[in-house]
């Protein structure tokens, strides 16, 4: 029996933060067999000091029988930045894509929201039934969308990468990542797993490309080492943020 996550970090963070946290939890406990998943001793609760501030870092981990890594993580710079980070790592031999989903929160509200189903394929483009199912979705509108980062060409069509504006925003983000997160469930949920070795390989590469990219990520590496240093940092984004399989 998989435990509620410790919400000691989570309870005083920004509003948005704390009910995507809860919904993905609840989704996991709802459609999987969860299983811990070892993580680093030290690298499961962290704190460090940045700009003259605390900063709290929680990873919470768990493992299903198609996913190798579920991965949750909480921080807190002080008491004016929160941040959510998710990854569900599939197992190569599963033909699905990479669930990710990040809000970067203030008293001031959302700077930053962006949740996709990102391809793994050679081609980088979604199974078809993902496609259809996100096709199907109802039009939902932003005042402020993002621009991807330079590595974004890793996300799908379907990427949502906004500012949102209120609570009317938020709360059509959150709905919107639910309805991603249903949908990746579901799929997961009735899949099998492939045992054709060229598809297996591809799907492994695919996996490997994506982590390569999210790590190109420097506004994260340069908190990280601001922080820790630079090794502490690369450690991090090699093995806990995203850390890339090695084989089938």
């Amino acid at each position: 029996m998989i435990q509620t996550l410790n919400t000691s970090l989570r309870e005083r963070q920004y509003i948005l933060v704390r009910k995507l946290a809860d919904c993905i939890e609840s989704r996991w406990r709802e459609y999987f067999d969860l299983s811990p998943y070892a993580i680093p001793e030290d690298l499961g609760y962290v704190e460090g000091g940045l700009e003259g501030e605390k900063l709290v870092i929680e990873n919470h981990c768990y493992q299903a029988p198609q996913f190798r890594k579920l991965h949750l993580e909480l921080a807190r710079v002080g008491d004016r930045l929160d941040i959510l980070h998710c990854v569900m790592f599939p197992r190569v031999n599963y033909a699905l894509p990479l669930f990710g989903t990040d809000i970067v929160g203030s008293e001031k509200g959302v700077s930053a929201a962006i949740a996709d189903l990102s391809p793994v394929s050679r081609d980088r483009i979604l199974p078809d039934i993902y496609r259809q199912g996100l096709s199907s979705l109802p039009n939902v509108t932003f005042s402020q969308p993002r621009d991807l980062p330079e590595w974004g060409h890793i996300f799908s069509q379907f990427c949502l990468f906004v500012r949102p504006i209120g609570e009317e925003e938020e709360k059509a983000f959150l709905e919107r990542v639910d309805r991603f997160l249903c949908l990746h469930c579901q799929i997961a949920q009735e899949s099998v797993p492939l045992e054709d070795s060229e598809a297996i390989a591809e799907i492994l590469a695919g996996q490997n490309y994506y982590c390569s990219q999210q790590r190109q990520n420097d506004k994260t590496r340069r908190i990280l080492e601001n922080s820790f240093g630079e090794s502490w940092a690369d450690r991090y984004m090699n093995t806990m943020l995203f850390d890339a399989p090695q084989s089938a």
